[in-house]
């Protein structure tokens, strides 16, 4: 019999919990994430969104199981496919981060101190500016407000790409996105569906990576994403005790 999600400690949740790393073009990075990142992880899954760099095969040199795009298909679609792939080999929970350094795999131990008591962890940068752009953290405080909003429950860094996530809260989503507006309809549908929502302090880390965000055009996306959001009913109440 397994033990109840609230009688798991760290060192469990580790043995049940995989990585989920999208990357594209991600050569200089993902080595060192993917070796700091196994002492946290049961699994590692890296999905190579059409990499023109080798980022793929630098993978599975690691030991990790790649999924392979052969064009990019958006930030979206690779963690939708990672976390299928993630929780059909039978994992109860995935932490989802970054290839590019952003993300301190370190911190992994921190998810997994809160999780017995949440379906969903969201890093949360946003009370240490540290080297976070100007525009970075004002457009973090204005999409932040307008997702807790949406969702009904506060969380200070929606854009913030270091989550854990449970099983059962991952398989009764049904989000529509595919692009980096895939991260915010997920906060959303989960804060509506009842599902228990938490944040965890990580560091601010900006190196020498290049945003793959368009502006204009992820900003067009994330408003359509509200619009649609907003016209879309929240789930009826459940009747489970």
């Amino acid at each position: 019999m397994n033990p109840a999600p609230n009688d798991l400690r760290p060192n469990d949740l580790r043995a049940e919990t995989c990585a989920v790393i999208p990357a594209l073009n991600e050569a200089k990075h993902l080595v060192d994430v993917l070796r700091q990142t196994r002492p946290h992880a049961a699994g590692l899954i890296v999905i190579d969104d059409g990499s023109t760099d080798g980022t793929g095969d630098l993978a599975r040199r690691e030991g990790a199981d790649v999924i392979r795009h052969e064009t990019p298909l958006g930030k979206g679609q690779s963690l939708r496919e990672g976390l299928n792939e993630a929780f059909a080999r039978g994992y109860g929970g995935a932490i989802c981060l970054d290839g590019d350094g952003q993300h301190a795999p370190d911190e992994i131990p921190r998810f997994l101190e809160s999780a017995p008591d949440h379906d969903l962890l969201i890093g949360n940068r946003m009370s240490q500016k540290g080297d976070m752009p100007w525009v970075r953290w004002q457009t973090n405080r204005f999409t932040s407000w307008t997702l807790s909003k949406l969702s009904g429950v506060r969380v200070p860094d929606t854009q913030c790409g270091f989550r854990w996530i449970r099983r059962e809260c991952w398989q009764s989503l049904r989000i529509l996105s595919s692009n980096f507006d895939f991260e915010g309809e997920m906060i959303v549908l989960a804060g509506r569906g009842g599902h228990r929502v938490g944040n965890v302090p990580i560091r601010t880390i900006y190196g020498d990576e290049k945003s793959k965000i368009t502006p204009i055009r992820d900003t067009i996306r994330f408003f359509r994403m509200v619009w649609r959001l907003r016209r879309r009913p929240p789930p009826p109440p459940s009747d489970a005790p």
